[in-house]
């Protein structure tokens, strides 16, 4: 933090980065809040990182504990690799929202708080035997106890909107007065509300006064006497926009598509947290896209699998719970040796579990949840942004090597955002296919035609000299007539298990970020990345030795790993589930791994992660 500089009445600080929680209750409107704010601190140049938290209740009790949403941002002038351990301010809009949130809110942080719903009511529904705010519940914090609703009711005074209409303003306060605190201009919000609501002009106007209102009171009222001013991230040069995960998928897809030259078909039923992406691509018809809203997920992969052998490039997505219905189609898709792409967006579990809260626990499923010998390829994302990367590379291994594939994303990379550097598509590598469109009378649907991708032709049905058949039955290995012999199956099933290992000659050699061999390598695959990256780096500056392997492709695993793995003494593997990596490492390559898991429908923090390397490096001096 440098020296103070002056702001008219007031003092402002310099931070390096600054992390910001919005909590309230599911109708307090705290996800647009952040989202905005988001947005905003993109266009002023900062780099960030987002968590949106969304209550498992639909329709939980209106100021229930269940019912809390909240929306946490870290934003800064260096890389931010997480949304932030601890949040520094916390903005309550309720009690409840204090309640869940105070325990995790810094020391000495600062509390900003609509005293006005911290009546009798909404005390009891948030288990409050006093108001915390009168009280000394709060003494180490910094705590800005404002009646906004009534600030709100003031600046609304004159239109004609009822009091729902009104109360709805009030996180637009909330946010202005933050905008106000971190020095960020209020004009992007002003369009976003003009262009939302221009249907209805007295909402336009009145979200517009209770904005300019939040930011008014923070330049003129005592009891906030400090702003703070976070500058620009010094990121390489480009075109820039925030992204979420999902959003990612969606544009990955789109430039697959267009890449490839095949057309995109997208076929999903809704569930949460993959939902986005449906609604997200079907706003690229113009691109020759078709989306499929199916009744179910065994019509959405089925309808993907005739897209696909109709030769289109041919996705579907979902969560845990849909994956496990599409299991027995996905075994039809390996028999057939069609390119099928399937986004895994896990959630927390086993069944309903935790709908909204995030989990990496589907590796397992992954890898081998469908009956007999049925290999698929296996990727997983490691932040927001990357998730156009990785289901780019899944179209591209799916289409290169007639095989399925599955992208392994989560609530944490789906819902979570960060600033991306807009791809250019003359960039992307190639997407190189095996249509088949003339063979002169000599084609049979399962013959090899490229043997170092194991690919088979991909002919579409109904073309003059191509007609086939494929299906689910065991086939020959070079007619695609049904065949019931031994031999005949054995062959097939080593086929394809070598159409998915073969895929490891296409995959870029894996390297430590940090030393190349010590004590402790810190192994992680998906949306732990974050917290890996940041903590690995923060232990290096201390002068600590210890070094970060993260795994994009899962099956088949890069083919250096092995020899990387065993340069190190320990390997710690931390995961969002009780230990899946950990153990395909020990079983693939032999080598003991520490597991450090945590099932909690949260992300690790930093904090939580550097607590256990520190731990190891100790007892490996100390040995």
């Amino acid at each position: 933090m440098s020296e103070s500089k002056k702001r008219p009445g007031k003092s402002v600080k310099e931070v390096d980065q600054v992390t910001i929680r919005f909590a309230g209750d599911s109708g307090d409107g705290m996800q647009l809040t952040g989202s905005q704010f988001t947005e905003t601190t993109g266009i002023v140049g900062n780099d960030l990182a987002t968590l949106p938290d969304y209550p498992a209740e639909i329709r939980a009790p209106a100021g229930s504990l269940a019912g809390v949403s909240s929306f946490q941002i870290q934003f800064g002038h260096e890389d931010i690799q997480t949304p932030g351990d601890q949040p520094d301010v916390l903005v309550v809009m309720n009690p409840a929202a204090l309640k869940v949130n105070l325990p995790e809110l810094r020391r000495h942080g600062i509390i900003i708080a609509n005293k006005s719903t911290f009546n009798t009511r909404n005390l009891d529904l948030a288990e409050w035997d006093v108001n915390p705010l009168e009280g000394d519940a709060l003494l180490e914090y910094t705590v800005v106890s404002i009646d906004m609703t009534l600030m709100v009711e003031k600046a609304l005074e004159g239109l004609r909107l009822t009091s729902k209409e009104v109360a709805r303003s009030t996180n637009m306060f909330a946010l202005g007065l933050l905008y106000w605190m971190y020095d960020r201009p209020i004009e992007n919000t002003i369009e976003f509300i003009e262009a939302k609501f221009k249907s209805r002009p007295e909402i336009v106007e009145a979200n517009k006064r209770a904005l300019q209102a939040g930011y008014n009171f923070g330049g003129t009222n005592r009891l906030i006497q400090t702003s703070y001013r976070v500058s620009k991230a010094d990121l390489p040069p480009g075109t820039y926009r925030n992204i979420m995960g999902n959003h990612a998928v969606a544009l990955g897809l789109v430039a697959a598509s267009q890449k490839s030259k095949l057309p995109l078909f997208y076929a999903s039923y809704p569930i949460t947290p993959a939902s986005d992406i449906l609604h997200m691509i079907s706003h690229y018809h113009n691109f020759g896209i078709i989306t499929f809203q199916a009744e179910d997920e065994i019509a959405a992969v089925t309808s993907a699998i005739g897209a696909s052998f109709a030769g289109s490039l041919a996705v579907t997505g979902t969560s845990g719970p849909g994956m496990a219905l599409m299991t027995e189609a996905i075994g039809l898709a390996v028999a057939a040796e069609l390119p099928l792409v399937l986004v895994n967006v896990q959630r927390a579990g086993p069944s309903t579990g935790l709908p909204t809260k995030t989990e990496q626990a589907d590796l397992f499923q992954a890898m081998y949840g469908r009956n007999a010998e049925t290999p698929v390829v296996v990727l997983a994302a490691a932040t927001p942004s990357d998730c156009f990367s990785m289901v780019y590379e899944a179209c591209r291994i799916a289409v290169r090597h007639m095989v399925p594939v599955i992208l392994l994303s989560d609530t944490y990379l789906g819902s979570g955002s960060e600033p991306w550097r807009l791809a250019r598509l003359e960039d992307l590598p190639p997407i190189e296919n095996h249509m088949i469109t003339d063979t002169n009378g000599s084609f049979h649907p399962f013959e090899i035609v490229d043997p170092k991708t194991m690919a088979r032709g991909w002919a579409v049905p109904g073309t003059p000299g191509l007609e086939h058949r494929i299906g689910g039955l065991e086939k020959d290995a070079v007619t695609g007539e049904v065949n019931y012999e031994a031999e005949n199956h054995e062959q097939m099933v080593r086929r394809r298990q070598k159409k998915v290992d073969v895929v490891a000659e296409y995959i870029p050699p894996v390297a430590t970020f940090g030393d190349e061999s010590g004590n402790l390598l810190v192994l992680g695959w998906g949306s732990t990345y974050g917290a890996i990256r940041a903590t690995v780096e923060t232990v290096r500056e201390k002068g600590h030795p210890v070094s970060h392997l993260h795994l994009r492709h899962l099956n088949p695993f890069p083919k250096n790993l092995g020899d990387v793995l065993v340069k190190f003494r320990r390997i710690l593997v931390p995961e969002i589930n009780l230990g899946q990596l950990a153990r395909i490492i020990r079983s693939e390559y032999l080598i003991d791994t520490i597991s450090y898991n945590k099932v909690q429908g949260k992300p690790f923090t930093t904090g939580e992660i550097e607590e256990k390397v520190m731990e190891l490096l100790k007892e490996t001096e100390d040995a």
